[in-house]
């Protein structure tokens, strides 16, 4: 697997390090943050998932929380994935 780094949060500190990386090989997004806890879970479940879809989170699944100041961060691991599919 061939994994490149893209951004940390750009207010991390030594212990709390939301990080983003582009799997190159299939264009994939892998991120590290924080767990959502329980309202947020709460909230996302009374959102619903969309039409045919179970509105569960299966045990191998996680909702995570990115903070809002990662986005551009997000948006260039989007652009690299993109382009990484076009090669």
């Amino acid at each position: 697997m061939k994994v490149r780094f893209v951004g940390i949060d750009p207010e991390t500190g030594q212990g709390n390090s939301p990080t983003v990386w582009v799997d190159e090989e299939v264009g994939d997004l892998l991120c590290q943050s924080f767990a959502a806890d329980e309202e947020s879970i709460e909230g996302c479940l009374a959102a619903g998932h969309g039409p045919d879809h179970d509105n569960t989170i299966p045990d191998h699944e996680r909702v995570i929380r990115i903070p809002h100041r990662m986005i551009p961060i997000i948006r260039k691991a989007c652009d690299d994935a993109e382009r990484s599919q076009l090669h």
